[in-house]
């Protein structure tokens, strides 16, 4: 990245962060979209921070196994302490090998050269999202052996939040909740909608009837229902997956909805059981580039010391915040634009009161 490193930095010039770097990573031939979601991870500022805390304190005890987490570690700190020569430079492209062969070794869908959105394709978007899951990388590695308590406990902290499955009969009025755990939110979109619009309907109310009563232990019988999600307890870091695959039954096959959603800089999260709304701001944007499921690439905006800059695998460069929009979508089915936001990932700024 020579070149574009010195375009980069010209660029910022004097506004170059003091002790930031921007490393491009190197494309192994069908890792851009786990490259993308590792620059979305290194620059979510209190994960990687702690992250680094982690790893410098258990690498040298020889109790820390090697997991996604350390290889991810490892693969921060050479961004952030890069030896080059003589001298630690502020740009440059980094081999994130040792991170990607771990991840193959843990997860099947990465061994083969087939694009990730591919393999997205291939489970059921209403049930599953198998490559979003890298966004989850913490929890995979709790997965796979990992049961540290420090571990568990500050990456839950930054990345989980809880939802709550309200269910009233309709015929008590009994309620019956059920909580559950998410790494991340995943969205049904619509035509020209917003994300605002698209967490109301996750929150909405539904009615279960007909061949899908619910059974109401009350009543000890199948009785109408209303059924609602909420959010119980939000995340301090927001990930929110679109449903850009659908599964057309008249196609037979997948299809890339291109809808122009808009997600904003600044998010309140309305639907919680809190009474305060959970303000949020915009740091990172996994973007799916191609007109659908089984071809195309993906690249990453990220904010960073309040400049947007975009990665494209060993490629960075700086961006104007008015540019972000331009990956909202689409406002027509067939457009020239093929670049579209995947993944936002937001940090809380923390609760306003309503008034």
């Amino acid at each position: 990245m020579g070149a574009a490193g010195s375009k980069l930095e010209k660029a910022l010039g004097d506004q170059f962060p003091e002790g930031e770097r921007y490393f491009g990573l190197e494309n192994f031939g069908n890792t851009c979209y786990c490259n993308s979601v590792l620059q979305a991870l290194y620059f979510c500022v209190p994960f990687r921070e702690q992250l680094l805390e982690y790893y410098a304190t258990n690498k040298n005890t020889g109790d820390a196994e090697e997991n996604l987490l350390t290889c991810l570690a490892d693969l921060f700190t050479q961004v952030i302490t890069p030896q080059i020569s003589s001298q630690k430079k502020k740009t440059g492209v980094i081999a994130p090998k040792r991170f990607v062969q771990r991840l193959k070794k843990q997860n099947e869908l990465f061994r083969s050269y087939m694009h990730q959105e591919a393999q997205a394709a291939k489970s059921d978007p209403e049930t599953s999202s198998p490559p979003e899951k890298i966004a989850n990388g913490p929890n995979n590695a709790q997965a796979n052996g990992v049961s540290k308590e420090p571990l568990v406990t500050w990456v839950h902290k930054n990345f989980q939040g809880i939802l709550t499955n309200e269910t009233r009969c309709l015929q008590c009025e009994t309620v019956t909740a059920r909580d559950e755990t998410f790494f991340d939110l995943s969205l049904d979109i619509e035509q020209n909608s917003s994300i605002t619009s698209c967490l109301k309907n996750f929150s909405s109310t539904e009615t279960l009837n007909a061949e899908d009563k619910f059974f109401c232990d009350k009543c000890c019988s199948l009785q109408e229902a209303q059924k609602r999600m909420k959010i119980k307890k939000p995340p301090h870091i927001l990930v929110i997956h679109l449903k850009r695959f659908k599964y057309i039954e008249q196609l037979g096959r997948y299809k890339k909805l291109s809808y122009r959603v808009v997600f904003p800089l600044e998010l309140k999260l309305s639907n919680t059981m809190e009474d305060a709304d959970i303000e949020y701001s915009l740091f990172a944007v996994v973007v799916h580039v191609g007109s659908g499921p089984n071809h195309g690439h993906y690249v990453s905006l990220v904010k960073s010391h309040n400049h947007w800059l975009f990665f494209d695998d060993e490629n960075v460069e700086m961006i104007d915040e008015s540019a972000v929009q331009t990956f909202f979508g689409s406002a027509q089915e067939y457009s020239s634009n093929t670049d579209h936001g995947y993944i936002l990932f937001y940090e809380s700024l923390g609760a306003s009161s309503k008034s």
